[in-house]
């Protein structure tokens, strides 16, 4: 199975608005690993690893977010995947 490892930073109005939970929530009905979190900045930065379309819908469902989310841009670096992650979660 072809297996795909990104690590993202979400921009815009992303923190307070449910976008960690929803995030993990979408990532767990994927079956995608990995983890959630807020950054000092404002921004939400998140590593995913799964079989590449599931981690694909959820690149894609980041770009969205949830309804009170308003997402501006998200910043996606693709890593080699290494199958060391729990399933997803959020972190601090």
């Amino acid at each position: 199975m072809d297996q795909r490892r990104v690590s993202m930073r979400i921009k815009g109005r992303v923190q307070g608005v449910f976008f960690r939970e929803s995030t993990r929530r979408r990532a767990s009905q994927l079956g995608v690993h990995g983890w959630v979190r807020n950054r000092p900045d404002g921004d939400v930065e998140a590593l995913a690893e799964g079989p590449r379309d599931k981690v694909d819908e959820l690149v894609a469902w980041c770009h969205k977010g949830p309804p009170a989310a308003r997402v501006e841009q998200v910043l996606v670096q693709d890593e080699d995947p290494r199958g060391d992650l729990s399933p997803f979660a959020v972190v601090r």
